[in-house]
């Protein structure tokens, strides 16, 4: 056997072993940034929105059901939508606040 051979069997091969798992390393790095990261971020400011609703802000549900905010409860709110018809709805169910959705649309 030549010295390469016995080399190569000897230990050599351990950082050959290391330098398969860099792809998936990366592969899961570029996953967190691009995927999860921004997912997180953005169910923080959802979760902030619907902390900050107050009587008379303009919200849609995420059924699209647009109105009013009458009144503010621990869990829920009592909307009133078009035709002067109150809702009782979780707060859960608050999508966006519909200033935000206008401005989206002009763009």
């Amino acid at each position: 056997m030549n010295q390469l051979t016995i080399l190569l069997m000897t230990g050599g091969g351990q950082g050959a072993g290391i330098a398969q798992f860099i792809p998936l390393i990366l592969i899961i790095v570029v996953f967190y940034f691009f995927m999860i990261r921004p997912q997180l971020k953005k169910s923080k400011e959802q979760k902030k929105f619907r902390e900050n609703i107050a009587k008379g802000d303009k919200i849609v549900t995420i059924g699209g059901i647009h109105g009013k905010i009458v009144d503010v409860q621990e869990t829920t709110f009592i909307i009133e939508v078009e035709g002067g018809h109150k809702l009782k709805v979780e707060k859960n169910a608050v999508s966006m606040d519909s200033s935000t959705l206008l401005g989206s649309e002009q763009k």
